[in-house]
């Protein structure tokens, strides 16, 4: 009995499966052109594949923990991607989605309970608050290699814009969420170092890190700042901002189908 509720605690959910399978038909349309609304196919492929990096996001910090010494993760359904298993569904994917429509800015928030105590040196707690960032940063390289990689001759125009917009999303939540600040996993990784009575004061202020960095980046002169540096590292992928400009113009359908030029009007194909 004991074997086969293991088993179940690591099997995929199908929640899990029906956000793949719409990933993969959203791309299907996009790639086509099979839809009628070419912005609402991108809309579906940009937030499916974000709650696809969201939900491995998670994984990656409890299987690390399961690892660390924290057996509990599978019980509490970590371990099968499913994001209806999270501690705050609010935190996990509503709020993360909201940044996407709002701004255009990936950034994850705080979802699986580790029970810390359990696991067993200050270094693999460390480790288990650097998986979530080191997950967004495995995924951007992959969704960026037919950038980086010449691949992207023939590809239909809006799958390259959509697929650039999901390089810049998975690259700003790499950076943001690996930020020092209570509420985020760069804060994490450094906690396990701090003494009793700092992460006793700072403690109170976890739940707002994810919205003060949000709120942070609406600055004009901090989000210009913060975008330059994208976009510097976006180019280094091969991911021009003419990608991402006009995937974030497809993703935002709900403001009417944009008059894209062609891309080879400007060199770009």
């Amino acid at each position: 009995m004991a074997t086969q509720a293991a088993r179940g605690e690591g099997r995929v959910s199908p929640v899990f499966l029906a956000l793949v399978a719409i990933m993969a038909v959203s791309i299907w349309a996009v790639w086509t052109g099979f839809s009628t609304s070419p912005g609402f196919a991108v809309f579906l492929f940009v937030v499916s594949a974000w709650i696809v990096s969201l939900c491995l996001h998670e994984y990656a910090h409890a299987r690390t923990a399961l690892h660390g010494g924290d057996i509990t993760v599978g019980a509490k359904g970590y371990l099968t991607l499913d994001p209806l298993k999270y501690t705050h569904a609010l935190l996990s994917i509503v709020l993360p989605v909201i940044f996407v429509i709002m701004g255009g800015i990936g950034l994850p928030g705080g979802a699986v309970f580790i029970e810390q105590h359990r696991i067993r040196s200050r270094w693999k707690q460390s480790l288990v608050s650097a998986a979530g960032p080191l997950s967004n940063l495995a995924f951007a390289g992959i969704v960026s290699a037919p950038f980086w990689l010449g691949l992207m001759d023939g590809v239909p125009d809006n799958f390259r814009y959509a697929l650039g917009f999901v390089v810049l999303l998975e690259v700003t939540a790499t950076i943001l969420n690996a930020l020092p600040i209570p509420g985020l996993d760069g804060f994490g990784v450094i906690e396990p170092w701090l003494s009793y009575n700092v992460r006793r004061q700072l403690a109170p202020y976890a739940w707002i890190g994810l919205l003060a960095v949000f709120g942070f980046l609406q600055i004009t002169a901090v989000n210009h700042a913060f975008f330059d540096m994208i976009d510097a590292i976006l180019r280094a992928l091969g991911v021009t901002e003419w990608d991402t400009y006009w995937g974030q113009q497809l993703f935002r359908f709900w403001e009417g189908t944009p008059e894209i030029p062609p891309l080879d009007s400007i060199g770009l194909g």
